[in-house]
């Protein structure tokens, strides 16, 4: 057979490659934890209802995953990251999840994670040159 690998961006066969994914780990997961997936949206909106901060992560098997938190520049210090963890960390314990993980760069939200309760398992050096990417978890 001849095999050769595309560098095209085609969302068919994206889907197609985590499709497969999806389907090795059902194998390996135990009955009660499979198709547990949800994505986990939630948005900070002002009063004409822009977009001003959110939180983007799924549920995936017995967790949470962060995958971004982000509040706009002028109105971090006021609480609301906070809130918005607070709220994704509510539906994690509402589905029953055992933990939420999240992955950080050192000049982002480090201490802010740490403040409520996540704790740092590991670390890559060299992010960058001259940053950290920290990966951290909560159990619930």
């Amino acid at each position: 057979m001849n095999f050769q690998i595309s560098k095209e961006i085609n969302e068919s066969a994206k889907s197609h490659i985590n499709h497969q994914l999806y389907e090795y780990n059902l194998k390996h997961f135990p009955e009660d934890l499979r198709g547990r997936y949800q994505e986990v949206n939630l948005y900070l909106l002002d009063e004409e209802s822009n977009v001003r901060g959110g939180i983007l992560g799924e549920i995936c098997w017995n967790w949470l995953e962060i995958h971004t938190l982000m509040v706009d520049e002028d109105l971090r210090k006021h609480g609301y990251g906070s809130k918005l963890l607070y709220e994704a960390e509510q539906i994690a314990r509402e589905k029953k999840c055992d933990f939420i993980k999240v992955e950080t760069l050192s000049f982002q939200a480090l201490e802010f994670y740490k403040k409520h309760g996540y704790e740092e398992f590991g670390v890559l050096d060299n992010v960058g040159r001259d940053y950290q990417h920290h990966y951290l978890k909560k159990d619930l």
